[in-house]
C-alpha cells in the first residue's frame, strides 16, 4: 500500500449518505419532547389522582405523532433541498454549455483564488472544460459543494428520523408500561438517555462527549421541568 493510500484509509470525513443527521437529532427530539409532554401531562393529572393512565396515552400519542410528522418533515426537506441544488446544477449545465469561455475564466479565477499561479490556474482551467461532465463536477464542487447526482436520500432521511424518533419518545414510556405509577423511573430513564443522545451528537460535530452530554441533560431537563410546572398549575386550575 503506497503512503497515499494509507493516508486516504486514515483520513475520512464523515459520509452518512443522509441517514445520520436525521437518525441523531430524531432521537434527541423525540426523547426530549415526548418526556417534556409526559411531564407535563404527569403533573397536571397523575401527580394529584394517581391515575398514569392519562400519561401513557399521552406518551404513545406523542410517539406517532411526532414520528410521522419527523418524517413527513424530514422527507420534505431534504427533498426540497436535492431539487433546489439540482436546478442549481441544471443553470450550471447551461452555461457552461452557452458561455463556456467566461465560465472557464471563472473557473481559473477561483483557482487563482485558493493559491494557484495564474498560469497553472488557466491550464487547469482549460483541462478541466474540454470534458464538459468534469467541468460540471468541478464547477458544482467548487460553487455549490456537491457532486451533480449526489444527494442525500430523502427516503433514507425519512426512514431514520421516523425510527431514531420512536424510539427516543419510547424511552421515558417504558417504566409506565411495566406498571410504575411514579415519575421519577421515567425521568431516571430520560435523564440517562438525554446524556447519551447529547455524546453521540459528538459524532457529527467537534464537541467534546461530555460537554455535547451535560448540555442536552440540562436542556431536556429544563424543558421536561418547566412543561411539568405549567401541567400542574393548569391541572390545579381545571380541577
Amino acid at each position: 500500500m503506497t503512503e497515499s493510500q494509507i493516508h486516504a484509509s486514515t483520513h475520512r470525513h464523515p459520509d452518512d449518505g443522509g441517514w445520520l443527521r436525521p437518525a441523531v437529532f430524531g432521537a434527541m427530539d423525540g426523547l426530549v419532547s415526548n418526556f417534556a409532554l409526559m411531564m407535563g401531562v404527569f403533573g397536571g393529572t397523575a401527580a394529584m389522582t394517581g391515575d398514569t393512565s392519562p400519561v401513557i396515552l399521552a406518551g404513545v400519542a406523542g410517539l406517532a405523532a411526532g414520528a410521522f410528522s419527523m418524517a413527513a418533515g424530514e422527507y420534505t426537506s431534504v427533498a426540497s433541498q436535492a431539487e433546489f441544488i439540482e436546478a442549481q446544477v441544471n443553470t450550471e449545465r447551461k452555461e457552461i454549455r452557452i458561455n463556456g469561455p467566461i465560465e472557464q475564466a471563472e473557473l481559473a479565477e477561483r483557482f487563482v483564488a485558493s493559491g494557484m499561479t495564474e498560469e497553472t490556474a488557466l491550464r487547469a482551467a482549460s483541462e478541466v472544460h474540454a470534458d464538459p461532465d468534469a467541468a460540471l463536477r468541478v464547477h458544482s464542487l467548487t460553487e455549490f459543494g456537491v457532486r451533480p447526482g449526489d444527494y442525500p436520500s430523502p427516503v433514507a432521511a425519512a426512514i431514520a428520523s421516523f425510527v431514531s424518533f420512536a424510539l427516543g419518545a419510547f424511552i421515558p414510556l417504558v417504566p409506565l408500561l411495566f406498571g410504575t405509577t411514579s415519575a421519577w423511573p421515567s425521568v431516571g430513564a430520560a435523564l440517562v438517555a438525554l446524556f447519551l443522545c447529547g455524546a453521540v451528537v459528538t459524532r457529527v460535530t467537534s464537541k467534546s462527549w461530555w460537554f455535547s452530554g451535560l448540555r442536552q441533560l440540562v436542556l431536556g431537563s429544563a424543558a421536561a421541568s418547566l412543561t411539568y410546572v405549567i401541567g400542574n398549575l393548569v391541572g390545579s386550575g381545571l380541577a
